[in-house]
Formats: C-alpha cells, sequence, structure tokens
C-alpha cells in the first residue's frame, strides 16, 4: 500500500459522494424581454409584444412591473433629468413642474390591451361608430318604407349621409357645417372598418407625441382643410368619410419626425410608404376616393406636425391656449351636427 493511501470512514464517504451533487451547475432559462431583445423586432412590433405580455401578467394574476419615475424627459434636448428639476442642467431649460400622476393605468383593460374611452381618439372613435349606426338605421328605414332591399355589407344609402351632413354642393348654399359633420360618416362597412383600422393605430401616437388638447385641434382641422380642398377641387362631388382627417395624422406624424434625426428618418420612410400605398390605391377605378381630400389632410398635417411644439403645453398661458382650442373644436362638432338635426326636416335639395 502507498504511504500516501488514507482510509476514508462511512460518514466520510457519505459525504465526498454528496459533495458533487451540491455543486452541480445549474442552468436557468432566459427570461421572456431577454429573447424579445435579442430578437430584431421593429418598434411597432416590440410595444405590441410588451401590451401582449402586461396583457398576459393581468390575466395570470401577476403583479405589475413597478418602474423608476425618480426620473423624466427634458422637454428641450430630450436627455432625462430629475423630476424635481425645474431647470434642465444640460441645456439650462427651464423645465415646468411634473404632474401628478396615479398609480394605476385609468381608462384601459386587460393589462393596457384594450383602451375604453378615456382620450381623445377613443372618444372620436366612439363617436363615429355611433354615427355609422345611426346612418344604417336610417337606411334600412328607408329601405323598408320603400319596399326595396338596403345597401348589401353595410352600406349606406346618398340620400341618408346628405341628410346627416356630407359634403355637397349644398355648402354654397350656406351649410358649412357640412366641412364638419362629413369627418364621422361613412359609407359602408368596408369604408369605416378601414378608417378606424387606421384611426386606432395612427391617432394613439399623434395623441401621445402632442397632447389630447392639440390632437383634437389637429383632427379637426386637417379634416376641415382637407374637404376645403376636395370643395375646391370637385365642387359638385359628394364625399364622406374621416381619411382625410387620418391622413392629416400620418402627415402630422411625418412633420414631427424632421426633428428626431436617424430615428425620425426610418420613421419618415415608412410613413410614407403608407402614404404612397394610400393614394395608389385611390387611384383604382372601382372606388370612388376622394384623393383632393386626402391631399388636403395630408398637406395640412405635415404643416402642423413640422410648426407645433411636441409635448404638453410648458406653461400655464399655453395650457390655457390649447385648452381652450380643443373647447372651440368640440362645440364647432357639437354645433355642427346641432345644425345638421335642425336642417333634417327640410328638403335638400
Amino acid at each position: 500500500m502507498p504511504p500516501d493511501t488514507k482510509f476514508l470512514t462511512s460518514a466520510q464517504w457519505r459525504s465526498s459522494k454528496r459533495t458533487p451533487s451540491r455543486r452541480s451547475v445549474s442552468f436557468t432559462p432566459p427570461a421572456p424581454s431577454c429573447i424579445l431583445a435579442r430578437m430584431d423586432l421593429s418598434p411597432k412590433w416590440w410595444f405590441k409584444a410588451q401590451r401582449w405580455k402586461a396583457a398576459l401578467r393581468s390575466v395570470f394574476g401577476e403583479k405589475k412591473q413597478n418602474y423608476d419615475t425618480s426620473l423624466r424627459m427634458c422637454p428641450s434636448c430630450r436627455a432625462l433629468i430629475d423630476r424635481g428639476a425645474s431647470v434642465c442642467p444640460l441645456c439650462g431649460a427651464r423645465v415646468r413642474a411634473p404632474r401628478s400622476r396615479s398609480s394605476g393605468t385609468p381608462g384601459r383593460v386587460m393589462g393596457g390591451l384594450l383602451p375604453v374611452p378615456s382620450t381623445a381618439n377613443t372618444v372620436i372613435v366612439a363617436f363615429t361608430i355611433v354615427m355609422y349606426g345611426i346612418s344604417w338605421l336610417m337606411t334600412q328605414r328607408a329601405a323598408a318604407a320603400a319596399l326595396q332591399s338596403a345597401p348589401a355589407l353595410g352600406g349606406i344609402s346618398t340620400r341618408v349621409l346628405i341628410e346627416l351632413g356630407a359634403k355637397c354642393p349644398l355648402i354654397f348654399a350656406g351649410q358649412w357645417w357640412r366641412l364638419v359633420t362629413a369627418i364621422f360618416l361613412h359609407a359602408g362597412l368596408l369604408h369605416i372598418g378601414f378608417n378606424l383600422w387606421c384611426l386606432i393605430d395612427v391617432g394613439p401616437m399623434v395623441e401621445s407625441l402632442f397632447s389630447s388638447s392639440k390632437f383634437v385641434v389637429i383632427y379637426l382641422v386637417t379634416g376641415v382643410f382637407g374637404y376645403v380642398v376636395s370643395l375646391w377641387w370637385t365642387p359638385f362631388g359628394i364625399s364622406i368619410g374621416a381619411s382625410g382627417a387620418i391622413l392629416g395624422l400620418i402627415g402630422c406624424l411625418i412633420g414631427v419626425s424632421f426633428h428626431h434625426g436617424t430615428l425620425g428618418r426610418d420613421l419618415r420612410s415608412q410613413l410614407w410608404r403608407w402614404v404612397i400605398y394610400i393614394f395608389i390605391f385611390g387611384l383604382l377605378p372601382m372606388f370612388a376616393i376622394d384623393n383632393a381630400a386626402h391631399f388636403g389632410g395630408l398637406l395640412s398635417g405635415l404643416l402642423l406636425g413640422y410648426v407645433l411644439p411636441e409635448g404638453e403645453p410648458e406653461t400655464r398661458a399655453g395650457e390655457r391656449l390649447w385648452n381652450t382650442l380643443a373647447l372651440i373644436a368640440v362645440v364647432a362638432i357639437a354645433s355642427s351636427f346641432v345644425l345638421m338635426a335642425l336642417n333634417l326636416s327640410q328638403p335638400q335639395f
């Protein structure tokens, strides 16, 4: 037996057999967020994936992740600064005092997946759906009274659209409110479905970039200007739909992208492709699409997006100004529909 050989007791032997199991290497799979971070996702799909993940957490009862709110973004240089700072230490710009925040996420359910009417964009979507429902009911009643079949695919009769405020030559007779009411009318399920899909996709981006008050003003101004251009191009044509205002929102995103360097250039290229597709679609002979209203909305949106400052107003005076302009826009919309309702009993031609 070699001199350096040692005998082990039974206790030592059992201990030596358990030692490797204590030192065994364990493998922890990467978190889903790490997997998503490694995937080459566009910003749009990355945010959608985050929203779905938050929805699943809320469904299965997981606690929502707490985020650090001690920092905020400087509206001038976009740097992260202390939340309570009144002056940006990097660019020297005066920073408005932050607004108080609630602990929850009001206005959304299923972890932020499904919105409820708590934002300007969602209210506009809901009101557009209500107006389509009213026009569909009027079409069904008119068809039943005339012993005729109603238009297929949820189509709305031209007479009903004119009664509810479509853009038509009656504008020259003093019915200026048709430039507003026409924004909220649609000719069928495909028409309203496509427009609402675009509005739900684009609207929240514009509203988050600017503010709810600015969003209301932008939506109304671009929609009305689109129909002004349409009235100039086809003064005797009939037109309805929110596509002019939606092109205005897209143009607004294109305009603001000029202030965001490389990231803005990438977004701008995607939006321009979208605009080209819409105008090519508008040239197809089987669809009666008002390209003049599209062009007017896009042009006015480009100008507003380039000129208007982003974010909430930085001063109380600016906040009062935009709140007043938004109130004027809401009153103009309400007044237009009141005038439309008063005009229903009168002959249209």
